[in-house]
C-alpha cells in the first residue's frame, strides 16, 4: 500500500474508533430524531415530516494508529581500517560480546616496526634534539599508534555477532566489511505520523503494539525520539518520522517483524456531534443548520463540521451548544430566511 492509501486507512480507522466510542450518543441522537407534529396535527400527503435532533457531546481519548517494523536498538558493520592478512578471528556468529572486546586482527608487523622506530628517535631527541623536532616526533608517535590500532577490530558496544565474513589467513583491503554486530536487548521502530496527528504525540508517550508473531500479547513501547524536522512525501503529505523504543522485547519478536498499534494521548477531548442529515450545504461549501430556540423560533446558523461516520458529524465551529435542538427534513421557508435570524413573519 502506498503512503496515500496508508494515511487514508489510518484516518478511517481513527474516525471509526471515534464512531464506536460514540455509539451510545448516536443512539441517543436517533431516539430524538423522530417526526414531530403538533398535537392533533396530521401529516400532509406528499409533505416531508419535520424532524428534530439534539446537539450531543461525547468525551474521548485521541488515538493515533501506527504500523511499522522493528529493528535492533543498535547495529554496526565493522571493517578493517588497514590492509593485510588476517592473523586472528576471536568470535563466532551468535556470540555475545562486550564493548571493547577484540574481535579480529590483521597483520600489524609493519605498524609495530614503524612505531618502534619513532620511539627510538624520540629517545635520541630527548637527549640532544631540539624542542621543535621532539614535538614533531610526538605527533608522529600518535599517528603510528592510531595506525597500529587500525589493525584490530573491537566491539563498539555490548551485543551479538550477527554475521561474520572473515577467517584467519584471509587478505583484506582497508575498508572491507567483515563483521556485523547488533544490540537486540532493546528494539526500536520508526513510525510515520501524519502532520495532523503530531499535536497528540509527545516524548515518553506510551504505545501499544501487536505483532503477528505473538498476536495474543500486547507489547508496550514509548516515544524515544521526535525529530525537529518533518518531511514532505512524494504524495504531498507532511509527516514526521517518530522513533519508538521497546525496552524489554518478549521472546519470539525479532528485528524485521511487523506490527500494528496505537499511540494514546492521555488528555481527553470533548466534541459536539450532530446528525449529518441536519446539515445544509450551499454550492459555495458553506454549512448551516436550523436551531429551534426556547421561544419556538427557528434560527439558521453557520457551522463547520467534520464527518465521523455512522451518520454523525463533529461540530468544529459555530454557535451550537449541548442540548440545542436542530430542525431538519420538513418543508420550510429557510431559503427566504436571513442568516442568523428567525424566519420571516
Amino acid at each position: 500500500m502506498d503512503n496515500v492509501g496508508r494515511q487514508g486507512s489510518m484516518q478511517k480507522k481513527r474516525r471509526r474508533r471515534i464512531a464506536i466510542a460514540c455509539a451510545l450518543a448516536a443512539l441517543a441522537a436517533a431516539a430524538v430524531a423522530v417526526s414531530v407534529l403538533g398535537k392533533g396535527d396530521k401529516p400532509q400527503p406528499g409533505v416531508p415530516a419535520e424532524r428534530t435532533a439534539a446537539v450531543i457531546s461525547n468525551t474521548y481519548t485521541q488515538v493515533v494508529d501506527i504500523s511499522g517494523y522493528v529493528e535492533p536498538y543498535d547495529s554496526q558493520t565493522l571493517r578493517f581500517r588497514s590492509t593485510g592478512a588476517v592473523t586472528g578471528v576471536f568470535v563466532e556468529e551468535g556470540d555475545h560480546v562486550s564493548e571493547g572486546d577484540l574481535l579480529a586482527s590483521i597483520d600489524n608487523t609493519s605498524q609495530m616496526a614503524a612505531l618502534q622506530e619513532i620511539r627510538n628517535s624520540i629517545e635520541e631527541a630527548e637527549l640532544d634534539g631540539s624542542v621543535r623536532e621532539l614535538e614533531l616526533l610526538r605527533l608522529k608517535e600518535k599517528a603510528a599508534e592510531a595506525s597500529l590500532e587500525f589493525t584490530d577490530i573491537v566491539a563498539p558496544f555490548d551485543g551479538e555477532i550477527a554475521s561474520l565474513d572473515v577467517d584467519a589467513g584471509d587478505y583484506f583491503e582497508g575498508g572491507d566489511e567483515v563483521i556485523t554486530i547488533v544490540d537486540r536487548s532493546r528494539l526500536k521502530a520508526t513510525v510515520e505520523i501524519d502532520e495532523i496527528d503530531m499535536q497528540y504525540v509527545s516524548p515518553g508517550q506510551e504505545a501499544e503494539l501487536v505483532f503477528e508473531a505473538v498476536p495474543d500479547r500486547t507489547v508496550r513501547a514509548s516515544v524515544s525520539y521526535i525529530p525537529m524536522l518533518g518531511r514532505y512525501t512524494d504524495q504531498g503529505i507532511g509527516v514526521v518520522d517518530v522513533e519508538l523504543l521497546i525496552e524489554d522485547p518478549p521472546e519470539g519478536i525479532m528485528p524485521g517483524f511487523t506490527f500494528e498499534g496505537t499511540l494514546a494521548n492521555e488528555s481527553e477531548r470533548t466534541m459536539l456531534m450532530i446528525p449529518q442529515v441536519a446539515i445544509t450545504r450551499s454550492r459555495g461549501g458553506m454549512e448551516t443548520v436550523d436551531v429551534r430556540r426556547g421561544d419556538g423560533s427557528v434560527e439558521t446558523v453557520e457551522v463547520r463540521t467534520q464527518y465521523l461516520g455512522e451518520g454523525l458529524s463533529e461540530v468544529l465551529s459555530g454557535p451550537l451548544h449541548e442540548g440545542d435542538t436542530l430542525v431538519y427534513g420538513g418543508m420550510s421557508d429557510r431559503s427566504m430566511r436571513p442568516m442568523g435570524g428567525p424566519p420571516p413573519v
